[in-house]
């Protein structure tokens, strides 16, 4: 008798079960209430965060200092670069590993982001063909491997960390638990070739003057860079796929670039040594450009940067630039 009830009870719950799914299915739909309540998209509010979005009384967020040693080549069209890094967990947990972001591995040939694209981006009456942009990406990548070369993740006695890397993502085992208020450092060589932004397009790269075979070198996304780890989501470790922006930890930057004596670096932050990289006038005219704002002013004047491209040089310089409680 007992065991047929239990029969039952199953047949009528499974009886329903379509049902119920059609319902469902009817009732969802595709379309978007514009006055729906924000409840299922908010979280709700605590001690880190008021429900205006505010920081709360709790509120933490953590830092990640950077001190780095670049150089480029200009002649292999190549950057390397040693780094070391110190992260406080300001959070109320312990962590095991950290996330770094490898934001250069978007033109690894095998990379997300190019297994996910499309062939074209043209309508499809014109159908699934490929353009000539797309054939010279191609060649680049059979000419030379693009993508972060990580060659050392140690710890701050030079001790080897275990990493995997995951596309555009980096996770560094630590050897202890990082407790809540703690500091950890992580020193890193890496090195990778500088792409042509005349093939790939975006914020980075490097562009070739054929009238007077010269190079400039817009940089960005060219050092591992902590990932985000905030109370709503914990690590912000999704693949970078070329689109979108960045949630990035504030911190303190030393950094060091070794560059051919003929060129100029700009960079987030001041300049730290102008009389090591700045004739005098030069020292002059940045010291004039920080007192007024009247109008613009030439550090680096047309001419002065025409005569550099003409004498061409083998010597180097070191720019040394420091920014605080900046995100990148």
């Amino acid at each position: 008798m007992k065991l047929a009830w239990v029969a039952a009870v199953a047949a009528v719950f499974l009886s329903a079960a379509p049902a119920m799914a059609d319902a469902n299915k009817q009732t969802k739909g595709n379309w978007d209430d514009k006055f729906r309540q924000l409840e299922v998209d908010l979280p709700s509010p605590n001690t880190y965060r008021a429900a205006s979005g505010a920081p709360g009384e709790s509120y933490w967020q953590q830092q990640a200092d950077y001190q780095i040693n670049a150089t480029l080549d200009e002649v292999k069209k190549r950057i390397t670069a040693t780094g070391t890094i110190t992260y406080r967990n300001n959070s109320p947990h312990p962590l095991n590993y950290i996330w770094l972001q490898l934001d250069q591995n978007i033109f690894k040939q095998d990379s997300a982001s190019r297994r996910s694209a499309k062939a074209t981006a043209g309508p499809m009456s014109r159908g699934d063909t490929v353009g000539m942009g797309a054939i010279r990406q191609l060649q680049s990548y059979q000419d030379t491997p693009h993508g972060f070369e990580i060659e050392s993740v140690t710890d701050g006695g030079s001790r080897a960390l275990r990493y995997v890397v995951n596309d555009t993502m980096m996770r560094v085992d630590l050897p202890q638990a990082l407790a809540p208020k703690g500091t950890t450092t992580i020193k890193l060589a890496w090195a990778f070739n500088i792409v042509d932004n005349d093939v790939f397009g975006g914020r980075s790269g490097y562009e070739h003057f054929a009238d007077s075979d010269t190079y400039t070198f817009f940089q960005a996304q060219w050092f591992p860079r902590l990932v985000a780890y905030t109370d709503y989501t914990g690590w912000q470790h999704k693949q970078f796929l070329g689109q979108g922006e960045f949630t990035l930890e504030f911190g303190n930057y030393d950094v060091s670039i070794t560059v051919p004596a003929d060129h100029i670096v700009t960079s987030t932050g001041v300049l730290q040594n102008p009389n090591e990289v700045l004739t005098a006038e030069q020292r002059n005219r940045l010291a004039q450009a920080r007192r007024e704002y009247s109008k613009p002013m030439y550090i680096v004047t047309p001419e002065e940067a025409l005569a550099n491209e003409k004498e061409g040089t083998t010597a180097t310089k070191t720019w040394r630039w420091k920014a605080g409680n900046v995100r990148d």
